[in-house]
């Protein structure tokens, strides 16, 4: 069963890429769908991917401890995405700064983490898992000025679907990086991307509960996802597993300042995101009882 994608919007830079997720690790994954996946663009928060991974790995070493407390320093206090801006007491161990990162991609907690490990750090892993083209570049910013890195994130669809896939189904020895994905460092990881509450884009068709879907839930899907959203970028990567099948999916799409297409956008996102909801559950929308 292949996945087909709809008809894409010229006025939008496209980068996207789906994978049959079940093959073994280290070896090369069936590509089921893909438009121009080396394509680099904006990527808004789907960044803080890297970010998770290195914190999960120190708590995993031991260089973080899951009640240290998190320090925001005043230069990195940022409004706008999550919730930890707007709550009495800031001070979140390290392992619920992470989890707010991971359910509400929530940009106060973002920048604590980024300080405490350091964005030298951060960028370093995504080399180090092999890519090239793939970054978190930057804290998050009220104001993006000329001083500062152009974006916050950047990548291409053919190696955000990659390490999505590491992430949901492990790395084989040889992979790049592969002691950075180990085993219970994917596990904390996961944990924080499966209480992601925003379904907006192709997550919203695989009709989740948006706010319980840690478990099995709709058509016994099991979903661990990141998005990231800015005035001129809509971008979801995506782990679906369900009783037909395994996907890793990276979908990106930007388009140009003075213009809003976020609607033709997200429609087409949702399209996919059907096509890859019926691949790993083989039913229509109304079966859901016969699953």
């Amino acid at each position: 069963m292949s996945v087909v994608l709809p008809p894409l919007d010229p006025r939008i830079t496209w980068s996207i890429q789906v994978l049959d997720a079940t093959a073994e690790p280290g070896s090369a994954a069936p590509v089921l769908a893909e438009h121009t996946p080396t394509q680099v663009c904006r990527t808004a928060s789907v960044g803080k991917l890297f970010l998770l991974v290195e914190v999960a790995n120190r708590l995993q070493d031991g260089r973080l401890a899951s009640d240290q407390r998190i320090e925001i320093p005043d230069e990195l206090r940022v409004e706008d995405s999550g919730l930890l801006y707007r709550m009495s007491d800031q001070r979140l161990t390290v392992v619920d700064a992470a989890l707010l990162v991971g359910a509400v991609s929530d940009n106060l907690a973002t920048n604590a983490l980024a300080h405490l490990v350091g964005m030298d750090a951060v960028h370093a892993v995504a080399r180090e898992l092999g890519y090239q083209h793939t970054q978190m570049l930057d804290y998050i910013r009220n104001e993006r000025t000329p001083e500062v890195p152009w974006t916050t994130s950047f990548g291409c669809a053919a190696e955000l679907a990659d390490l999505i896939r590491r992430l949901g189904e492990g790395s084989a020895p040889e992979h790049p990086g592969a002691e950075l994905l180990s085993d219970p460092v994917r596990s904390r990881v996961l944990t924080w991307l499966a209480a992601d509450t925003d379904t907006s884009m192709l997550a919203d068709s695989f009709l989740l509960d948006p706010l319980a879907h840690v478990g099995p839930e709709y058509q016994q899907m099991v979903l661990h996802h990141k998005t990231g959203s800015i005035d001129t970028a809509r971008i979801e990567v995506g782990h679906l597993a369900g009783p037909a099948g395994r996907v890793a999916y990276a979908v990106a799409a930007n388009w140009a300042d003075g213009t809003d297409l976020r609607a033709a956008a997200v429609d087409t996102m949702r399209a996919i995101g059907e096509q890859i909801r019926h691949h790993v559950t083989g039913l229509a929308r109304e079966d859901a009882g016969l699953s």
